[in-house]
């Protein structure tokens, strides 16, 4: 009789496991905003969105305070014809996005919405949030996708690019995921506006109150960078230097090249390390994953965790002194000599940006 009562408990787990799997899709983005527009990787997260399946309804969660942050719930509701709805948190708590104020915030729409996916892009933003909302929310969070094949199953990147792992997700709901959104590229139709606005809802914030995981964290301050060259995530060109340039002073021809191309800088985790250029510059596995149309790189060896983050570029050019370096292995054109000598060359050929 034990047995049989064991049997039949087993079983009536199985149908409830397999009713809940068979649940309608829908899918909340968590959206990184700035200047009142939601930033690319978040719209990124969006198309990756569609891939779930079909009759997938997507939310975009907005949080911050004051005008920049409607601003950006405006622009939300507009710029992808995937959102169906828009919600907005708007309080003093999330005028900087913590990670402990933004994880209780993603448990508790979570709790109201019953969401069968929550995506973010695989920024600092989404690597911050995620996986505190994924432990409160007691599921396994899936990182750094870059293809995904249905609801449950998703390809990620393993050993610093070199082998690429098919995961599924035989968890409870929510399915928590970042994704890379080199991968994920925003489509020209997707960039333009829809004629019929998302909804914006207001999230009711009242009752967040705060409690010892809020107070675990203070915003200080926060630095960047003033300058227009464009962003290194989304740039179409990038130059990158490496350790080779021996100082930070050297490491200014770099920046003068990008001027020139309307390009972004990138560094190698050595120059970084040794103090050339900022951290938020590094490109590679640690660092930013980018996939330009053009990518250079100036005396980069190409360890494999730099490779790792320029992998989906569309060219690579290498020069280096070094003819043996890894980095020729996968450049489409490579040029052996002495960067001190060829970037001057290029800075004197090349006509000024208009």
């Amino acid at each position: 009789m034990a047995i049989r009562s064991l049997l039949g408990a087993l079983r009536n787990r199985l149908i409830l496991a397999s009713c809940s799997r068979s649940r309608s899709l829908s899918t909340l983005v968590l959206a990184e905003h700035e200047a009142g527009c939601v930033k690319a990787s978040s719209l990124s997260a969006v198309e990756a969105a569609k891939y779930l399946g079909e009759d997938n309804s997507v939310s975009l969660l907005l949080a911050g305070s004051g005008p920049s942050v409607q601003e950006a719930a405006n622009h939300a509701a507009s710029c992808h014809p995937s959102i169906s709805r828009v919600l907005l948190a708007d309080s003093d708590k999330f005028t900087h996005p913590l990670a402990e104020a933004w994880a209780k915030l993603v448990h508790m729409v979570q709790q109201n919405g019953s969401y069968s996916h929550i995506i973010s892009g695989s920024g600092s933003f989404g690597k911050n949030i995620l996986p505190r909302a994924a432990a409160l929310l007691d599921v396994s969070p899936i990182t750094d996708v870059i293809e995904i094949t249905g609801s449950n199953l998703f390809i990620r990147p393993i050993y610093a690019g070199n082998a690429l792992s098919t995961v599924r997700y035989t968890g409870s709901y929510p399915c928590m995921l970042t994704i890379r959104s080199t991968s994920f590229p925003l489509g020209q139709a997707t960039t333009q506006l829809k004629p019929t606005a998302a909804s914006i809802d207001m999230v009711d914030v009242s009752n967040f109150g705060e409690d010892n995981a809020l107070g675990k964290s203070k915003y200080i301050t926060q630095s960047s960078q003033d300058t227009e060259r464009p962003d290194l995530g989304s740039a179409r060109v990038v130059v990158t230097g490496g350790r080779a340039l021996k100082s930070a002073e050297n490491f200014k021809m770099i920046e003068k090249l990008a001027e020139k191309l309307g390009a972004a800088v990138g560094a190698t985790r050595a120059a970084v390390d040794a103090g050339y250029v900022p951290n938020d510059l590094q490109v590679g596995q640690t660092g930013k994953i980018v996939a330009p149309e053009l990518y250079m790189a100036f005396g980069v060896s190409g360890a494999i965790q730099h490779l790792a983050g320029i992998r989906d570029s569309k060219v690579i050019v290498a020069v280096n002194k070094d003819a043996d370096a890894p980095i020729f292995q996968v450049a489409d054109y490579g040029l052996v000599g002495d960067l001190f000598e060829i970037i001057p060359e290029l800075l004197q050929k090349l006509p000024d940006k208009k």
